[in-house]
């Protein structure tokens, strides 16, 4: 199986005598999927044609669409902005050595439009010690006395899928694991069906290196707030719903917030009210509103999506040449 981490610049390494832990394709699909939804459909259909090839050839096709192209293409969108960012390290996001696994430094300029976490002055009224999610903004604050915060830049989910309302930490998890939800196990079986019984912790974990559990009326919500193994998400609404940080960013946030932890999400206006109003740039990154650039941002976004799209479709044509002529490497033999 290609390993997704091997293409995202985020390589799973670990202490010497320590083994690597598998891939999984969440992210693939989570990071690509959800910012250019309209490729969704692309996919889904490239994948029934598929399904009259030899059923040990599907999934290995649509891996190497997924992992050869579509993320890396996001990665070339997602740094053009920054092209001129210094390649400095940034202090407090540099290599980290945590429970025998080594998290990679935060690119530079992977803080384009999502800074650095940093102490704030903070107006927003709710008590010391609360957490309060801006998905609106794309901020995670926690509220420290005197007026002040730390602030955080997260990604979150796409519209409908956020979370919402209030909730309590009740459980903290370093390096937790991850189970692909019956949901999609039953649809996506090619993809979820081998990691029914959970993906041990790890770079190659979509929950990275530390996770926080919302908890509603004492029941799991199924909402968390952890790390990530894709920096360039964040900043951007690409999550299935979750809160995500930078994996160095969860590591601070997850020493200061003891359980019981009161968790509030912001209203759109409270947002506007603090923030400003904001939005999207084609990259998918938050700029503030500027009513006379709606259309030339759509057009920038219908662009960007089409070359996406082309590439997709000539990388089918390519694999689907290639497993005609036998060399397409599947990995494994086809049994009757």
């Amino acid at each position: 199986m290609l390993s997704p981490t091997r293409f995202i610049g985020q390589p799973s390494r670990r202490i010497p005598l320590q083994q690597p832990r598998r891939a999984t394709d969440c992210l693939r699909w989570t990071t690509w999927g959800l910012t250019f939804g309209p490729l969704w459909a692309l996919l889904s259909e490239l994948r029934q044609f598929l399904q009259t090839k030899p059923g040990h050839i599907v999934p290995k096709i649509i891996q190497r669409l997924s992992a050869l192209f579509l993320l890396p293409l996001l990665a070339a969108c997602a740094g053009g902005p920054s092209a001129s960012i210094s390649d400095a390290p940034v202090a407090g996001y540099g290599e980290v050595v945590d429970n025998g696994i080594i998290i990679p430094a935060v690119k530079p300029q992977q803080f384009v439009g999502s800074p650095p976490r940093e102490e704030v002055n903070y107006a927003g009224g709710e008590a010391s010690g609360t957490i309060v999610v801006d998905a609106h903004a794309r901020k995670l604050y926690y509220v420290m006395a005197n007026g002040r915060a730390m602030r955080y830049s997260i990604a979150v989910g796409r519209a409908g899928l956020g979370f919402k309302g209030s909730a309590t930490i009740n459980r903290k998890e370093k390096w937790p694991s991850w189970t692909p939800t019956a949901n999609m196990i039953r649809t996506m079986p090619e993809f979820y069906a081998e990691y029914a019984g959970g993906l041990p912790g790890g770079l190659d974990n979509p929950l990275g290196s530390r996770a926080l559990y919302l908890y509603r009326g004492g029941r799991d919500s199924y909402f968390r707030i952890h790390g990530t193994i894709d920096n360039r998400s964040i900043g951007r609404a690409t999550s299935a719903g979750c809160i995500r940080l930078f994996n160095q960013d969860v590591i601070d946030l997850y020493e200061r917030v003891p359980l019981g932890t009161h968790v509030k999400s912001r209203t759109i206006e409270e947002s506007e009210r603090l923030e400003g109003k904001l939005m999207e740039d084609e990259w998918g990154l938050l700029i503030p509103y500027d009513e006379s650039r709606i259309e030339e941002i759509a057009a920038k976004r219908a662009i960007n999506e089409q070359k996406l799209k082309e590439r997709v479709a000539r990388e089918a044509a390519e694999a689907a040449a290639q497993h005609q002529a036998g060399t397409l490497d599947t990995g494994a033999t086809a049994t009757n």
